[in-house]
């Protein structure tokens, strides 16, 4: 829901940065690869109960999520960029959710519910997108990418602050799973309608 406007406020300093890593010859795919690890420090960070630590790699990892893309763009995009960012985002946020669904028992079920209602979105999202590219359908309202983004009320914003927010409020799990949960179900809804309205 956020994303088209953050993008226009992150978009500049990241083209910077991202250029001059361009420049002395770190790939986008590399930055990709670093940023899934340091997604991994963080579920692992959960798991031991290092919570504060956990957001702060977190954090790292959406920077080299944002700086990935900033150095394709000064490159060159290509496919198997944005499937492997797509795959490694995918994982990292559940795998955050699945670390705190394990950390203890009374998390158990509230981290069921909140990964069942990611599957919504993240299939909505890539099946339109496949759509969309046999369609030859673009947009770039959210940044030029490797293939469609499909807009919702979450979307990597959201989930990025949500992300942190658990981690810095960890006592809040259980009530950001079933806000955030139901807000994917909508998110997946209003992208049916999406679909139905483009593609019927």
């Amino acid at each position: 829901m956020f994303d088209p406007y953050v993008r226009k406020m992150i978009d500049p300093p990241l083209n910077v940065i991202g250029k001059r890593l361009a420049d002395i010859g770190v790939s986008a795919n590399s930055l990709t690869l670093l940023g899934f690890f340091l997604g991994s420090f963080a579920v692992v960070a959960i798991m031991l109960g290092r919570y504060s630590v956990a957001a702060l790699f977190i954090a790292l990892n959406r920077l080299a999520d944002g700086l990935d893309g900033a150095v394709a763009r000064h490159t060159h995009l290509t496919d198997f960029g944005g499937f492997l960012d797509i795959v490694c985002d995918f994982i990292i946020y559940a795998g955050v959710i699945f670390a705190f669904g394990v950390v203890t028992t009374e998390n158990l079920f509230y981290a069921a519910f909140l990964l069942l209602s990611f599957i919504g979105p993240m299939t909505s999202f890539l099946a339109y997108a496949i759509i969309a590219s046999q369609r030859k359908i673009v947009c770039e309202r959210r940044g030029k990418k490797s293939f469609y983004y499909l807009g919702g009320i979450c979307e990597g914003t959201e989930t990025a602050c949500v992300l942190l927010f658990i981690c810095m409020f960890p006592a809040s799990f259980q009530t950001v799973c079933i806000i955030f949960g139901i807000l994917c179900w909508l998110t997946t809804l209003g992208r049916m309608y999406n679909a139905w309205a483009d593609f019927a």
